[in-house]
This record gives C-alpha cells, structure tokens and sequence, in this order.
C-alpha cells in the first residue's frame, strides 16, 4: 500500500473549507425544499383536480429522473433556454429545491392524512377557516409524526450535495478533487472528505433525535 498522509496534511484545511459550500446549498435548499414539499402536498389532497395531476405529474418527473442529469440540465440548459448565465450555487440551490420538494410532498403529504380525521371534524365544527386550520392544526402535527422521514431527507440532501462538484461548485467533494490533482494521490484526500461528510451526517442526526425527544417530551 502507497500511503502518504504527509503530502495531504498541508491541504486539508483547503479541504474543510468545502465545508462551507456544502452547508450552504443543504441547508438553503432544505428549507426551501419544505415550503415548496409543503404547498405541493396541500395542492396534491386539494380537490382542484387540474392542479392535483400537475402537482403528481411534477413529483413523478423528478423522482424518476436522475439528479445528476437534473442538476446538468440546470446549470448547462439555462443560459442556453432564457439567456441567463446562472451560477453553480443558484443552479445546486435551485436543482436541489426542486428535487427535494418532490420527495418532501408525498412525505408531508402522508403526514396530513395520518392526522386523525376528528381534529378536522373539530376544527370545521368550530368554523375555522381550512387556511388556518392547515397551519395551526393539521400541518404541526404531521411535522410532528414525519420527523424522521424529513432528517433522513436532510441526509441524503447532504450527501448528495456532492454532486455539485460536476459544475465546479467549491464543495468539500470539489475540494478534494482539486487536492488530488495536485497530489496525485486518491485515496487520502477522498477519506478526508469521507469522514467529514460521516461527521456531519452524524452530527446531524444527534441533533435530530434530541430535538424528536424535546417533541415527545411536550406531548
């Protein structure tokens, strides 16, 4: 075996500096990536039924396209249909926001129907608006119940967010690309990247349980 740490030690904060890149695009397009999951899912169990097929038709495309292949079309396809000259970041933002809205909107969606039909009996009974009634009764309980379904969501926006690389987005996957280049080395800097990611993602889901655990908690 033809390990050389030594050469990768004086890059790695390079490498760390990709942490930020890859922070930015999960966390932006995650919290997008809810309020868009979130207005397909009420359109999805509205009874208009133009919106409905559109809103299923939506979610079929990007469920059944690669991300990858949405990602390229995005950034590559944009300038070229709107003569607009989108950044990496607007592109992986906007890629990831639509793709996750996709997945997070069958989840929300599932969330919303689990809820116990007698709290939306209750609320019309007492006449509260069907606006008021989603945000302040229905949908903090579906949140509730689909917690883990959205974090695993979160993760696997995070470790897809590697993807990013293939337009050059100065990510951590990018960085380590960039540092094997200029070591000729492989397999150090993509371990490097390897366990920052797997320390993320780990972090990440102690959060998450702490906060599912705080939520019981109130129950």
């Amino acid at each position: 075996m033809n390990l050389d740490f030594a050469q990768v030690v004086p890059h790695i904060p390079f490498i760390l500096k990709g942490i930020q890149g890859t922070l930015l695009v999960t966390l932006i397009s995650v919290v997008l990536g809810f309020f868009w999951g979130s207005i397909l899912a009420l359109i999805k169990i509205s009874n208009v039924k133009i919106l409905n097929w559109l809103a299923v038709a939506y979610t079929s495309v990007f469920r059944g396209t690669p991300l990858i292949l949405q990602l390229t079309f995005v950034y590559y396809a944009t300038p070229q249909l709107t003569g607009y000259t989108i950044s990496q970041l607007e592109a992986a933002v906007l890629t990831f926001t639509l793709n996750s809205g996709a997945y997070i909107s069958e989840t929300i969606r599932g969330g919303i129907l689990a809820v116990d039909k007698g709290q939306w009996e209750a609320a019309k009974s007492l006449g509260v608006p069907y606006h008021r009634m989603m945000l302040d009764i229905i949908l903090p309980q579906a949140v509730k119940n689909i917690l883990p379904a959205l974090v695993n969501e979160t993760i696997a926006l995070l470790k897809e967010s590697a993807l990013v690389s293939t337009i050059g987005l100065a990510d951590i996957m990018q960085n380590a690309n960039v540092v094997k280049g200029a070591i000729y080395k492989y397999f150090e800097p993509y371990l490097i990247a390897g366990t920052l990611y797997y320390v993320m993602v780990m972090l990440l889901t102690w959060v998450a349980r702490v906060v599912e655990r705080r939520m019981r908690r109130s129950d």
